[in-house]
C-alpha cells in the first residue's frame, strides 16, 4: 500500500488534506465561528502543510497510514460518546420514571 500512496501522488495529498482537516474540526476547531478570512488562511495553510505530509509520504514515511489511526480512533470514541449518552437518556428516563410512580 505504501509503495501504491508513493506512486499517487495526487491520491496521497487528497487524503492527507481530507484527514488534516477532519483532524483540525474535531480536535482544534474554536467554538466560535472565525471571520472568513481568517478561516481561508487556516485552509491555506492546512494545504500547505499537506502538502510537506505529501513529500514525507512519497518518502516513504507512513504518514496516511498513521492519520486514518488516529482518525479511526477520533470516530471510535465518537461511538462511545454517542452510545454512553444514548445509555444515559435510556436509563435517565427509566428512573425518573419509577421515581415518579413512587418505585
Amino acid at each position: 500500500m505504501q509503495e501504491w500512496l508513493s506512486e499517487h501522488k495526487l491520491v496521497s495529498y487528497i487524503l492527507i488534506l481530507a484527514f488534516t482537516i477532519y483532524i483540525f474540526n474535531s480536535v482544534f476547531r474554536p467554538q466560535a465561528k472565525l471571520p472568513i478570512l481568517k478561516e481561508i488562511m487556516v485552509y491555506i495553510v492546512m494545504a500547505i502543510g499537506s502538502f510537506v505530509l505529501m513529500i514525507m509520504q512519497v518518502d516513504k514515511l507512513p504518514i496516511i497510514q498513521c492519520m486514518a489511526v488516529a482518525v479511526l480512533l477520533m470516530l471510535m470514541l465518537r461511538g462511545r460518546q454517542m452510545y454512553d449518552k444514548w445509555k444515559k437518556g435510556k436509563t435517565g428516563g427509566t428512573e425518573s420514571h419509577n421515581a415518579e410512580q413512587g418505585q
